[in-house]
């Protein structure tokens, strides 16, 4: 004779059980559409969310068949019982990971996660064990199912996780906001509220209300707060990027822009150019009169990238100006600047740079190399090729050190090329680099261009390799047509 019966307490109960699954559902959903959430997020309640709709769904299954003679009816009935509480054990295992992950304490954290594992395979094997000898619970000939007297040991994984839930929330409250630690202790209170009640009206499962009904509302508050992270991240990006774009426009407007620089001088063209990577970098070139007949020419790379490589390059352009203005020569000019910047350098940034001062009459210059690329050089009617020389050091790496001059001179129709390493480095998709023989090569299939031209030809040369690779360097070049007197 079966035992189910349409009473009012078993209908009560299909229908929790029916609206538990439809809400565990809908949380699936809800989780799965959230544009926003984390990956992370979204597999872990769509994996809870999961459990409990088959430990609800185990419970009403056994509460169907329970009752129904029959071989087949009692292995079915044992089977899903048997999921019924392994369910309900790795839905506390999940809980526990999940409060561990939030609390993430400072010390122990691989220890508790040891704790849950071990708990967790504890409550397997005591279920399987009853499953098959009913130490916890056990089905008579008829197919309906009985606690045995050892039937609390199957609460056992389930109370000492939520004690250790209990002790991480209350040990590490602080890296819980208000909210969620609220969702978490109802989580925790309301299967015990609801045995509570269930003690007075056995016969209607409250339990599985108060475990749905918290759930949901542990998943609610966690995606509100990703929300509200998602959205404050938005706004610090935002507020970021217009400030990038402002360290942009800043740091583009120290460099010359207007061409021809110098209208009035026949002896010589120049240009230069700065393609700005995304983020702000420390690239910067310059080139200014000393007096009528000298000309100093800069080419420069800060260390790193962002707000503070701009600052640094802005501070380090000025210095250089200041000193090659002075008539410092080359040399000197970065050995004065290389004991300015060490001073309170707490961020150990350096700078390479290639400074050279030309005299525009005989076409004779000095240059020092303080850790920069090699300049190239074209004599009239010939090609490019490095001018490859022993370095100094880079600017503000370490004070009191002497950076070595080299003297060079131009004739008419020669040209100089000089560039940072954002040329030579920019990275096709297959994270091969330009190289210097590519930006010869560039160079070198017009070597007789103009500035602006020659300047364009090994930018189209760079766009035409990298394609759509992304740039992570900025691209600056400075090139100078030497006409002679």
């Amino acid at each position: 004779m079966m035992s189910f019966s349409v009473s009012i307490e078993n209908m009560f109960n299909i229908i929790i059980i029916a609206a538990g699954i439809g809400v565990c559902g809908m949380n699936i959903l809800q989780v799965s559409s959230g544009a926003h959430l984390r990956e992370q997020v979204k597999r872990y309640f769509q994996l809870f969310f999961g459990i409990v709709i088959l430990y609800i769904g185990c419970h009403l299954a056994r509460q169907l068949m329970e009752g129904f003679p029959g071989a087949g009816i009692g292995f079915s009935i044992r089977a899903v019982t048997l999921l019924e509480f392994l369910s309900s054990g790795v839905m506390a295992f999940l809980f526990s990971e999940l409060t561990l992950y939030i609390a993430n304490p400072p010390k122990g954290r691989s220890a508790f996660h040891r704790l849950f594992c071990i708990v967790l395979a504890f409550h397997i094997v005591l279920m399987v064990v009853s499953n098959f000898t009913g130490l916890c619970y056990y089905f008579d000939a008829g197919n309906v199912y009985h606690r045995a007297p050892a039937y609390l040991l199957s609460n056992l994984a389930h109370v000492v996780m939520l004690v250790t839930d209990v002790f991480l929330l209350t040990r590490n409250r602080d890296n819980f906001s208000p909210q969620v630690r609220r969702a978490f202790f109802l989580y925790i209170v309301s299967p015990i509220a609801a045995i509570a009640i269930q003690a007075f009206f056995h016969d209607i499962q409250f339990i599985i209300l108060a475990t749905v009904c918290s759930a949901a509302y542990v998943a609610r508050v966690i995606m509100q707060e990703e929300m509200q992270k998602y959205e404050e991240n938005q706004q610090t990006a935002g507020r970021l990027s217009t400030e990038l774009e402002m360290a942009t426009t800043i740091q583009s407007s120290q460099l010359p822009k207007l061409f021809p620089a110098f209208p009035n001088r026949a002896e010589f063209d120049i240009y230069a150019s700065m393609t700005p990577a995304k983020e702000v970098g420390g690239d910067f070139y310059d080139f200014f009169m000393i007096d009528d007949d000298h000309i100093a020419l800069v080419m420069a790379d800060v260390s790193g990238k962002g707000v503070p490589a701009a600052l640094f390059m802005m501070v380090s352009r000025v210095l250089i100006k200041s000193h090659l203005q002075n008539g410092e020569t080359p040399g000197v000019a970065l050995a004065n600047v290389n004991d300015q910047l060490c001073e309170g350098n707490e961020l150990e940034m350096f700078v390479t740079v290639w400074a050279a001062v030309l005299e525009i009459s005989t076409g004779k210059g000095i240059a020092a190399n303080a850790g920069h690329e090699h300049p190239a050089l074209r004599r009239a009617n010939g090609t490019y090729e490095l001018v490859v020389y022993r370095h100094s050091p880079p600017v503000a790496s370490m004070e009191g050190i002497p950076f070595r001059e080299h003297e060079f001179e131009l004739h008419k129709g020669d040209a100089l090329f000089v560039y940072t390493d954002g040329v030579a480095e920019a990275t096709d998709a297959n994270d091969e680099l330009f190289g210097e023989d590519r930006m010869l090569e560039a160079l070198n299939a017009h070597p007789e261009a103009k500035p602006k031209e020659a300047i364009a030809n090994v930018k189209d040369g760079i766009d035409q390799f990298v394609r759509d690779a992304e740039q992570f360097d900025d691209i600056t070049m400075l090139c100078l047509d030497y006409k002679g007197v």
